[in-house]
């Protein structure tokens, strides 16, 4: 499998696969990615500042990730717990499968390749947040030796469950 920065032309791509996910939490009761986000906009954004990415599977994509190193303000106070680190860190956003590959591996192996990513940059945390009934995202981050270290709210005080990996 490829992994590579997103360029415009994968902008239907991206969206197939994000659309999937918005229709997979709506059917499963989870209000994330709902009211329209993300939308061609905040894909459009990620690909002009570099943070989207693909992963190519037989020439298609089947998944989609955006990758900041610029921090995330909402992380800046975190509650019932604290962060593993103070450090420099990547965060993970926006990270989808196409429902033709789930269960394969596809989104381990996008974090792996994200691992690699902040290694070559000397970057040695990753943050992420989801929703909290987004049992498959929470498993997939404990499988790949996430920590659990509270919660963070979103912009709108939407609350988030919040993760960190430091890399070695």
């Amino acid at each position: 499998m490829e992994f590579r920065k997103a360029v415009e032309t994968d902008i239907n791509d991206i969206m197939n696969i994000i659309k999937q996910a918005q229709v997979y939490f709506k059917e499963h009761g989870i209000n994330q990615w709902q009211d329209n986000y993300p939308n061609v906009e905040t894909i459009s954004s990620d690909i002009a500042n570099k943070n989207s990415y693909v992963l190519i599977r037989d020439n298609n994509i089947v998944a989609t990730v955006a990758v900041c190193f610029d921090g995330e303000k909402t992380y800046d106070s975190i509650y019932e717990g604290e962060w593993i680190s103070n450090n420099e860190y990547a965060v993970i956003h926006r990270i989808a499968v196409n429902k033709n590959y789930k269960g394969l591996g596809v989104a381990s192996e996008i974090i792996k390749n994200v691992e690699q990513l902040c290694l070559n940059k000397g970057v040695h945390s990753i943050k992420v947040d989801t929703h909290e009934e987004n049992i498959s995202m929470q498993k997939l981050l404990e499988k790949n030796k996430f920590q659990y270290c509270g919660i963070i709210y979103l912009e709108d005080r939407s609350k988030r469950v919040a993760f960190e990996k430091i890399l070695y």
